[in-house]
Parts: structure tokens; sequence; C-alpha cells
């Protein structure tokens, strides 16, 4: 086992940290959905348990400065590396969390970057999904429980159910092997099982 997949604090010390700069339930509620998504990705590519922990790891905070950039959104994930360093997290660590950040305009200092790893593929296209795994529930009346994945493909081929979501960066996923299918069955999986955590039912 690689030793850079072994983390420099807990669970809920990081917990703690998201909450130190984030309060809105729904940023929360998204942090939840991307940390179960990503375990259930390195759980069904037969990971084992620590690096479970590092890919939820990364689900978990990857978006930690954006309780204080969002009103200056050209600012976020700036603040990022040295909240994350300052908790003992490598450059590794926070460059893979960085990587959801590329392409997009709106983050100039990220803008040129270009996804290459697994890892980060595995993570943007995890963040994003939350979304629309998300709106789709609160349209079925908040109801996770009995989601199936034909019904979410549906979502997802109509450009204009939750119109913000990239599609594109959903489907980096088959970049590391997956089939869209087998993302949303193992998305809405993971999401089932902290339902109660994310408001839904």
């Amino acid at each position: 086992m690689h030793n850079n997949m072994t983390l420099p604090i807990t669970r809920p010390q990081a917990l703690e940290l998201v909450k130190k700069y984030n309060s809105e339930q729904s940023d929360l509620n998204h942090y939840f959905e991307s940390e179960a998504i990503m375990r259930g990705l390195a759980e069904h590519f037969g990971l084992g348990k620590d690096e479970i922990e590092y890919w939820g790891m990364l689900g978990l905070l990857h978006d930690i400065d954006w309780g204080i950039t969002k009103e200056n959104v050209a600012t976020h994930l700036t603040k990022m590396p040295e909240m994350l360093m300052k908790a003992g997290f490598d450059n590794k660590f926070i460059e893979n969390i960085l990587s959801h950040g590329y392409g997009f305009e709106e983050l100039p200092h990220l803008k040129d970057k270009q996804r290459t790893k697994k890892i980060e593929h595995a993570l943007s296209a995890s963040e994003t999904l939350t979304g629309l795994v998300h709106a789709y529930a609160l349209m079925r009346g908040k109801k996770v429980s009995d989601m199936d994945k034909e019904g979410l493909m549906k979502k997802f081929k109509n450009k204009a159910f939750a119109a913000k979501i990239d599609r594109n960066i959903i489907q980096e996923i088959e970049k590391i092997g997956l089939s869209l299918d087998e993302f949303f069955e193992i998305a809405i999986n993971a999401i089932k099982k902290i339902k109660n955590e994310v408001g839904l039912e």
C-alpha cells in the first residue's frame, strides 16, 4: 500500500473543518453526496480500505473553501490549498482536489488545465452527478429510495432538466472504464445509504 493514501485527519475532524467554513445545509448535502459516490466508486473498483477512505475524503473536502469564496467565484479553490496544508494534507491530495476546477472559465487560475488521472475524472464526475441525482430526488418528492438508473438516464438526456449541470463532466466517468449506466447505479445506491443525512427519503 502506497503511503500517500494515508490521511492526516479522521473523518470527524474533516467534518469539523468543513463546518468551520461552510454552514449552508445545501452545500453540506453536496459534500456528503460527493463523498458517498466517491466511496461507492472506490468500492466498485475493489480498492483497499485506505484508498476508499482517501477517495471519500476527496469528495467530502473538495469544495471546502466554497462557503467563503462563493460570493466571488473566481477565488474558489484559491483558499483551499492553505486550509488543507494546515490540516496536514500533502500536495498530491490538494492537486487532486484542484483538478475538479480545471477547465472552468470562471476559475482563471485553473481554466487552462486538463484532468488526466483516473482519480481526477472520478472526483469531477461524482461531484457533478450529485446535482442531477438530488434535483431528480426533489422532483420525486425527495424520494431516492426507489429511484432507478433508467429514470436518472432520462433526466441526464433531457438537457432542460437541471440545465446548469454539465453533462460532459459526468461523462468523464467513461474515461475510467465505467459506463454511465454503471455509474448511475453506483451513485444512486451510494446516496440511498446516506439519504437521511441529506434530507432525502
